[in-house]
């Protein structure tokens, strides 16, 4: 038998053969997520909208259950002999949550609870969620662990919000909820995105020489890579249904300033070859400055983190270090240009069948 991985995640399934509906699955995280259930021997059947398209997926397409559909609007034969739900559906982050509010709440907040009901219904009790770090935002700065008080302000903390106090009322029901508050994410995808602060200055090292620090930089964000976010999700999926009924937890690295993620990142890229110059200009209206503990993720679990920011970056430079200026900025690395690009052109194909 293999030893487990350094994360701790055990290393076999303990039920392989089971189906699980991964409703997002074609985005940043589940395209790393999916190939990894599948190394463990479960069916996966992938709900998402497709958004960005089918490319992301080419490493596995033909090994998994496509159901092209919104997570407002889930089958209900997408259920049909699924045995857990991991549910990375939803807008991403605050720019795509404030560029439609309204879509923001049913799909991250509505859609939630709705597909947790449709679980309770159908007898499926593992119900794996990906919530947010950005929970914490806005509290007094110090570490914060999963039994801090939440004042969510924004669009998208609050729909998060709301979704895990509907999840944590269906455990009462028969779910098993665990809700997953990632911290921001980084690290390569096949569906790859520059919008996340350790990639982004990856992009921006490579393309501009030049790292912007906001009011410095002085900020703290907790931070995690997408593979252990990954295997976090499996570790909740198959662990003891009494360790993990309703419970959080944070996942999370460790926490970083802004700053010191831009010389790690700088200083990678310098020994890559290329000249980086960071440069201090002011701070915007609304800056995020918090800390989260991985403590419990650790304790309950057994599950820690364990690839660094240095470690992601130095594999994120092998993989795009070429990457020519059209590719490192094509749209659909970004979320919220992609959706605004969409959102342009929806009038002018709606005309038509097709575009071409």
């Amino acid at each position: 038998m293999s030893p487990p991985r350094d994360n701790g995640l055990a290393p076999a399934a303990p039920r392989p053969g089971q189906t699980i509906l991964v409703a997002g699955g074609a985005g940043y995280i589940g395209c790393v997520l999916v190939p990894r259930l599948l190394e463990r021997g479960y069916h996966v059947r992938l709900l998402d909208r497709l958004y960005f398209g089918e490319d992301a997926l080419a490493g596995f397409r033909d090994r998994v259950e496509v159901v092209r559909a919104d997570v407002r609007d889930v089958p209900a034969d997408a259920l049909d002999g699924v045995d857990g739900v991991i549910n990375l559906s939803g807008l991403s982050n605050d720019p795509t949550a404030e560029f439609n509010p309204e879509a923001n709440w049913q799909m991250n907040a509505v859609a939630t609870e709705t597909l947790g009901r449709m679980c309770v219904d159908r007898g499926i009790e593992r119900y794996v969620f990906a919530s947010s770090c950005s929970l914490y935002d806005g509290l007094p700065p110090g570490m914060h662990d999963e039994r801090a008080p939440l004042e969510p302000r924004a669009a998208y903390a609050t729909s998060k919000r709301y979704a895990e106090e509907k999840l944590l009322e269906l455990a009462g029901e028969g779910l098993v909820p665990v809700l997953l508050r990632n911290g921001t994410v980084y690290g390569y995808s096949p569906r790859m995105r520059f919008d996340l602060v350790v990639n982004t200055f990856v992009k921006d090292a490579l393309l501009n020489g030049k790292l912007l620090l906001h009011g410095g930089g002085w900020m703290w964000r907790p931070l995690v890579d997408v593979r252990d976010v990954s295997d976090a999700m499996i570790a909740a999926f198959e662990a003891p249904a009494e360790k993990v009924r309703g419970e959080i937890f944070n996942v999370v690295h460790s926490n970083y300033q802004i700053r010191e993620l831009a010389l790690i990142v700088a200083g990678s890229v310098q020994l890559a070859g290329h000249q980086v110059t960071l440069e201090e200009v002011p701070a915007p209206k609304l800056t995020r400055d918090y800390e989260c503990s991985n403590v419990k993720l650790a304790s309950t679990l057994g599950f820690v983190p364990r690839r660094s920011v240095l470690e992601a970056v130095t594999d994120l430079l092998e993989r795009i270090d070429g990457w020519d200026r059209a590719k490192l900025t094509d749209p659909r690395h970004y979320n919220i240009r992609w959706l605004e690009l969409l959102e342009e052109l929806k009038p002018s194909l709606s005309e038509f069948e097709s575009v071409l």
